[in-house]
């Protein structure tokens, strides 16, 4: 009678045992599954910054491309005031 009691608690301890082995597997599928879900998302959130990125380093080169034509512009004009204002005065001195 001893035996087969012990023979009954060595297979609940057993069954227990394997239980808590599933659920730790179940556990160890649903943080991998976590982690996936989490890896995915970086990468679509990583790649939208990247093109973001890229986005703004067009419309960087174009604006300083826009502010060297109005740099270039702004010279050209005023060595164009400069003249006038000297025939002026050339002008006003006669």
């Amino acid at each position: 009678m001893a035996s087969m009691a012990e023979g009954q608690l060595a297979f609940e301890s057993s069954a227990s045992d394997f239980q808590s082995l599933e659920q730790k597997i179940y556990r160890a599928i649903e943080l991998l599954k976590a982690a996936r879900a989490e890896k995915a998302a970086a990468e679509q959130e990583l790649a939208s910054v990247r093109d973001q990125l890229e986005s703004q380093a067009v419309e960087a080169d174009a604006l300083r491309a826009q502010l060297q034509a109005l740099r270039l512009e702004r010279s050209d004009v005023r060595t164009r005031v400069e003249k006038l204002l000297g025939d002026v005065d050339a002008i006003l001195e006669q």
